[in-house]
Order: structure tokens, then sequence, then C-alpha cells
């Protein structure tokens, strides 16, 4: 004799348990795991994009050889030499030059003028 498969049982269960309040809560559980596998991976994201632009901040170049570490040592590991806290890509550290003799003058002329 054939038997059933349990998928036709699971189907009836299933009938008789959606009008039911255990068939509602067997539904919002599901909407709730599926929420939770949707949204999950974008806020382990979105903090782990975070995470790393604070350790990048935190990360100083070496003047001599190029080396990004952290710069707690005070001394660059590859090379040896003396690692300046305000060479950090941060954009903190104040600027010597004027910012007139980085700018460009533009002249505008008509097409049609020789002059």
């Amino acid at each position: 004799m054939n038997r059933p498969s349990p998928l036709f049982f699971l189907g009836v269960l299933l009938l008789f348990l959606l009008p039911t309040a255990a068939g509602r809560f067997l539904l919002d559980l599901a909407g709730g795991l599926l929420l939770a596998a949707l949204v999950l991976p974008l806020l382990l994201t979105g903090v782990g994009w975070i995470g790393w632009r604070v350790i990048q901040s935190r990360m100083v170049v070496c003047e001599v050889c190029g080396m990004r570490t952290f710069g707690s040592a005070g001394q660059c590991p590859v090379c040896g030499s003396g690692l300046n806290r305000s060479s950090d890509s941060g954009g903190s550290s104040q600027s010597s030059s004027d910012a007139s003799s980085a700018t460009i003058d533009v002249i505008a002329k008509d097409e049609g003028s020789e002059s």
C-alpha cells in the first residue's frame, strides 16, 4: 500500500491551524524570522562599515616608508623612523600654506574677440 506523503499531512495540519490563534502565532513567528533574516545582514554591514572607518581614522602613515600602522608606539615597525601623529589622513592638521596660492584665477574671454 502506498502511504501518503508527509507534506500532505503537514498541509492538512496547517489548514486547520491557520484560522486559529496558533496558526496566527506560527505566521507571526515566520514573518519575524524572515524580517530578522533580511534586516540583520544590513545592520551588521552598517556596524562593520562604521567600525572600519573608526579604525582607519586611528591609523598613521609613516612618512618614510608609507606603512600604515597604529601610532601608539611612536615608531614605525618597518623602518624604525618616528611617526608624526599629525600626518594622519583625518584632515585635522593645520595647513601652513596660504589658500590663495592654491586657487586658480580663471579669465573668461569671448570666442569672437581677438585680444
